[in-house]
């Protein structure tokens, strides 16, 4: 199974593809999807749409988990968050693929153990369960793959419980 997890943003959108075969996660590749401050809402929306099509086109995910919009102090940042959220979650259904949606503590709880760990402890995580020679940067594509673990390890978990209960 291949999962694409995304951190999202509008500045920077984190993305990792995962191959998930049992309990083995191997990285497909993993980046970020960029835009510029001076162009308009509406452009930099485009510009991560275009992105994520591509994405989906050369990778093929089976399935996209994404991170829960958590309530933020800042209401102009949550409502740029929000939007490239939007467009994600519109990608996927055009993609035809699935949508799993994790809060926050969610994913710092499946990759760490810890609900409370810092951006620091996540990446330096994401770097040993995928054996990479460093964590990745910036810290969106840590969080990204971050989201992908996450959902591989819950997947696992439902398979574990489906064959348990049987």
């Amino acid at each position: 199974m291949k999962i694409i997890g995304i951190d999202p943003g509008t500045a920077i959108m984190g993305f990792g593809i995962l191959d998930v075969e049992g309990q083995n996660l191997s990285v497909i590749t993993y980046g970020a999807i960029r835009t510029f401050p001076e162009k308009t809402t509406a452009e930099r929306l485009l510009d991560i749409h275009q992105g994520l099509e591509e994405l989906m086109r050369k990778y093929k995910p089976d399935c996209m988990s994404v991170e829960q919009l958590f309530f933020n102090r800042n209401i102009t940042t949550a409502m740029t968050v929000g939007q490239a959220r939007g467009v994600a979650l519109l990608t996927a259904a055009e993609a035809g693929i699935p949508v799993h949606e994790y809060t926050p503590l969610q994913v710092k709880q499946s990759v760490t153990g810890e609900g409370r760990a810092d951006k620091h402890q996540v990446g330096y995580m994401v770097r040993l369960l995928l054996h990479l020679d460093e964590i990745p940067r910036p810290d969106d594509v840590a969080d990204a793959l971050a989201i992908a673990i996450c959902h591989a390890h819950t997947c696992g978990t439902k398979r574990k419980l489906e064959i348990s209960w049987r």
